[in-house]
């Protein structure tokens, strides 16, 4: 059912929390997991504390994923892009086929201000497959 599930992941608890249920749907579907990150272009006038603009940390972030997924007997191919974070994961799963997409959610969406600037509520609207969401 689930061939191929796409994981994008950043350091927050959420995406963590999600991991369980990525390892449960592969294993019980045996599918291909493709874990992303996405490392973001910062905005000329933003402070440069965010870990996600950098590569190095990003790399490090996906290595570490893919030995916790490998610890579970589950093998995944890791990628990393550079862009807007929303837009990256539906395009990458567009790319890579995939039939699933899982991700943690942090809630930012469920405010009408927060809505417009949730990268999980523009992945459920640009995907081209489902999402499942972990809250």
């Amino acid at each position: 059912m689930f061939k191929t599930v796409l994981f994008p992941i950043d350091q927050s608890r959420e995406a963590r929390e999600a991991a369980d249920v990525v390892a449960n749907v592969v294993q019980k579907y045996s599918s291909r997991l493709v874990l992303l990150s996405v490392v973001e272009e910062p905005p000329p006038d933003a402070p440069s504390g965010d870990p996600m603009v950098s590569p190095e940390v990003v790399a490090k972030l996906l290595e570490n994923a893919r030995s916790l997924f490998s610890q579970q007997g589950i093998q995944a191919e890791v990628l990393e892009r550079q862009g807007k974070p929303a837009f990256t994961i539906c395009d990458v799963a567009d790319e890579i086929g995939a039939d699933l997409i899982i991700m943690g959610c942090r809630g930012l969406g469920l405010t009408e201000e927060g809505a417009t600037d949730s990268v999980t509520t523009r992945v459920i609207n640009l995907s081209p497959c489902p999402v499942l969401i972990v809250p």
